[in-house]
């Protein structure tokens, strides 16, 4: 067995832990291990990776991982973090949300063998307790001294909190017994804001089992910049593991555009490159920091875990193609997404000064003209300078689309209809 305490320690990945000395002799032996996830959105997003990837490292070691699908917590709402009350689900969106989040998960987690992981959903048991038996068998169980002073609640004393969101403590506690009795779980893991909820459930635990059961809770840092702004948001809001909401090239342009001080930590923290390597890695990039050599193998590291290697390939060869202008060597689909932002449909030949033009890439037919003089056109990545040159669908990539290139960094599409 593969004591990873040492290993996650030095990745920078764990904040708090209910004990270091028990959580270090559990993690000695095989353990099962349990993360919950919120179903509030119909899919996870980078943040959310760093709990997956704390499951897969644990899995990996030898120990057995679950991971709960909060169906039934999701209907309530996890006041952590949150400024305000959260709008409800309805149940068609939340059993949506659920299934999306567990076929996210499973693309993660290695479900071949019942005795290395398993993903469950938290209704199955939840959803059977009625309000009576809350109260009676767990609710006197909980302080509300002592629920009033958990972060979570204490954030919220001022905007108010609902006597629901409240309550998801105790939901959240239950889930940890649940889990401890059911499948010999002792140690559960969540993010940072996370620390009320499962210090919660491991008193409960001991409360009802007594104070010498084995068990034990851990944390993981948020992930922030360097500059203490908030992670994983893009110019387009936060980055999906979902590639239809995120794609893998856009996944790939945010972390490649990391800055320095932010590249090692976070090769540390997402991927799993030994720390050697990544030791390694820094060594060359401080040797040359204009080469970006750290977020190039980031960008195509994450992107690999997330997508697979093809994915990650094409987002590489799409973010150099930008700069080597080598715009044949992309697929039809790749086209589409780098440039498919400036698309202009066109229904016939044309001058060449006529579609400058059309895409905005000229504002007059003599500024066009100049352009193609002074050499500042490319046509599929090859230099324009036919004042008389046509661009039609016979010359086009793919036999549907023209790249156009002003200068360095403009480009324009065309789509032959």
């Amino acid at each position: 067995m593969n004591n990873i305490f040492n290993e996650l320690n030095a990745r920078g990945l764990i904040k708090d832990f209910s004990s270091e000395e028990e959580v270090r002799n559990l993690l000695a032996s095989k353990q099962t291990i349990y993360c919950g996830f919120d179903p509030s959105a119909k899919s996870m997003h980078i943040g959310n990776f760093v709990m997956i990837s704390l499951l897969m490292r644990l899995q990996q070691a030898g120990h057995k991982v679950i991971a709960v699908v909060g169906g039934a917590t999701g209907m309530v709402g996890d006041p952590s973090g949150k400024s305000k009350e959260r709008n409800l689900l309805d149940k068609d969106t939340l059993y949506a949300n659920t299934e999306a989040i567990r076929s996210q998960l499973e693309r993660f987690i290695d479900l071949t063998d019942p005795e290395k992981g398993i993903i469950v959903n938290n209704y199955d048991w939840l959803g059977k307790l009625n309000y009576l038996e809350a109260l009676r068998d767990y609710g006197r169980y909980f302080s509300i001294n002592m629920m009033l002073a958990k972060d979570s609640v204490q954030s919220r004393m001022t905007n108010g909190i609902s006597y629901t969101e409240f309550s998801y403590m105790i939901l959240q506690s239950i889930d940890f017994l649940h889990i401890h009795q059911t499948y010999g779980c002792n140690i559960q893991v969540g993010g940072s804001d996370q620390w009320g909820n499962l210090v919660s459930g491991l008193d409960l635990i001991r409360r009802i089992e007594g104070p010498e059961s084995a068990a034990g809770v851990m944390t993981c840092h948020l992930v922030t910049k360097s500059d203490g702004s908030k992670f994983g948001k893009s110019e387009d809001g936060a980055l999906f593991l979902d590639s239809e909401l995120t794609s893998p090239y856009q996944l790939y342009q945010y972390f490649i555009n990391t800055s320095d001080e932010d590249a090692v930590h976070y090769l540390k923290v997402f991927t799993f490159l030994p720390l050697e390597e990544i030791e390694n890695i820094n060594r060359l990039h401080q040797e040359n920091l204009g080469a970006r050599y750290a977020q190039k193998i980031l960008a195509l590291e994450i992107v690999k875990i997330i997508h697979g290697l093809n994915e990650a390939e094409s987002a590489k060869r799409m973010s150099e193609v930008l700069f080597s202008g080598a715009v044949h060597e992309l697929s039809a689909k790749e086209i589409r997404e780098l440039f498919g932002e400036h698309l202009v449909e066109v229904h016939e030949v044309m001058p060449l000064v006529d579609v400058l033009l059309l895409t905005g890439a000229a504002k007059s037919k003599r500024e066009a003209r100049e352009f193609i003089q002074g050499n500042s056109i490319l046509v599929n990545g090859e230099k324009a300078t036919d004042l008389e040159m046509l661009i039609s669908a016979d010359d086009a990539l793919h036999e549907r689309y023209t790249v156009l290139r002003r200068g360095k960094k403009n480009y324009y599409l065309i789509e032959h209809k």
